[in-house]
């Protein structure tokens, strides 16, 4: 599709989807009680949260855990008070590391990401706990706490090695995405090209690996074909953080349908999340064309950054970008439930991990909105508490007996990747 055609249906379809959701009633104060009735009874559990991402590269001061006090309003997403208004009752904190970092390795930065996340989860222990177990969410829950545990985004983070796994999985790594957007030695992503067709051996042994441990395999930006692998080499149920549906946005970084209809039989979770190009496929086209733009202008005018910046800068002011709703979101989550069911939905934000917001639900104070407007849509209270927590809760509870049972059988994996692929994928 050449560019000014890409402009003129992404600026079409942006009008009419805007008309449609004008004519969308709010939900009633009724449907906002029952939300937050249902909230109160059932801990909300985000896949997803970007925190300790952002306190690193604060300008200000930069992995400053006390200066980003979260006892003030930041200049994030996330901070205690809105977490409270937003009725979280706990958090996989992202603790992600870019996979193309090239410096000392990936350890390095990674030990100070699971450092950040572990200091702000200790500097506030009247609103903050640790939890790392199914029960201990629960029980986290009835004392008024946001029960906190870590999700390792990026399994580039290893660095190739089972050991490494092990001792994230003891720092408070309670998942692992197998790859961010860097395909791997032993894995494809998402974003990047497909040299393995998925999970080489050594890939399926992270996984086993994984199972063993307890900690859940996360299919959030990797490649169709590595999560049909893990599917067929896990035995536990697999999450999805932060992820869509591709029928609806077709982006590399969603779900298939085909495998959304594998989650019954396997178990898992695919936590929707708040990204615009991800829910929504006016955003999605616009993001497109406004890429083509910038290439367009570079190629023009070659190394003149100011005049490229000019030059997009007009672009986006000629053809402004789409707004995103809650109610896109609540059609994605609701496209989820069709194809998977409802027992396999749950909530992955991205929060501070996203720049482009979602009209109404902008920081985490938001979610009792989304939870009434999926009530207006029928949601039972029954199913609006599996989306909630109950899923994901059922999901730990189930690696959790996994693990116990396979650490019965099998002591820790010794193999390498020499040893399982032959060599190391240059």
């Amino acid at each position: 599709m050449r560019l000014l055609a890409a402009i003129s249906v992404t600026a079409a379809i942006g009008v009419a989807a805007s008309a449609l959701d004008a004519q969308t009633p709010p939900p009633s104060a009724a449907d906002i009680a029952r939300a937050k009735r249902v909230l109160s009874t059932t801990p909300l559990i985000d896949g997803h949260n970007d925190l300790p991402w952002v306190i690193r590269e604060s300008k200000t001061a930069p992995r400053d855990v006390d200066a980003y006090d979260l006892r003030k309003k930041t200049p994030g997403m996330t901070d205690l008070e809105r977490l409270k208004k937003g009725m979280v009752g706990a958090q996989f904190w992202s603790i992600y590391i870019p996979g193309e970092i090239k410096d000392s390795g990936y350890a390095r930065v990674q030990l100070e990401q699971f450092d950040i996340a572990r200091r702000v989860i200790a500097k506030y222990p009247d609103r903050l706990q640790w939890a790392l177990t199914s029960d201990a969410i629960r029980s986290t829950f009835k004392t008024g706490k946001i029960g906190s545990l870590l999700g390792l985004e990026g399994g580039h983070a290893i660095e190739n090695s089972l050991g490494a796994l092990r001792v994230y999985y003891d720092l408070g790594a309670r998942y692992m995405t197998l790859t961010h957007n860097v395909t791997l030695d032993w894995a494809d992503a998402a974003l990047d090209s497909a040299k393995h067709g998925g999970l080489t051996s050594f890939g399926k042994e992270v996984v086993h690996e994984m199972n063993r441990l307890g900690m859940l395999v996360d299919l959030s930006h990797v490649s169709p074909g590595t999560m049909s692998n893990a599917l067929d080499a896990t035995e536990a149920p697999v999450i999805f953080s932060h992820s869509g549906a591709r029928a609806l946005v077709d982006h590399p970084r969603n779900v298939p349908d085909s495998i959304l209809a594998r989650l019954p039989k396997n178990g898992g979770v695919v936590m929707v999340p708040f990204v615009t190009s991800f829910v929504s496929k006016e955003a999605k086209e616009w993001d497109d064309a406004h890429t083509a733009a910038a290439n367009e202008a570079k190629s023009r005018l070659g190394n003149d950054t100011a005049a490229i910046g000019r030059a997009v800068d007009e672009w986006t002011k000629a053809h402004p970008q789409p707004k995103v709703t809650l109610g896109q979101v609540a059609d994605v989550i609701e496209h989820v439930r069709k194809v998977a069911g409802v027992d396999h939905v749950g909530i992955g934000s991205d929060f501070d991990g996203i720049t482009d917001l979602v009209v109404g639900l902008e920081d985490v104070s938001k979610y009792p909105d989304l939870f009434a407007e999926l009530s207006r849509r029928g949601w039972t209270d029954a199913d609006l508490k599996k989306l909630a927590g109950e899923n994901v809760l059922r999901v730990l509870k189930q690696a959790e007996m996994v693990s116990a049972r396979l650490k019965k059988e099998r002591p820790p994996s010794t193999k390498t990747i020499q040893q399982l692929d032959g060599k190391v994928a240059q």
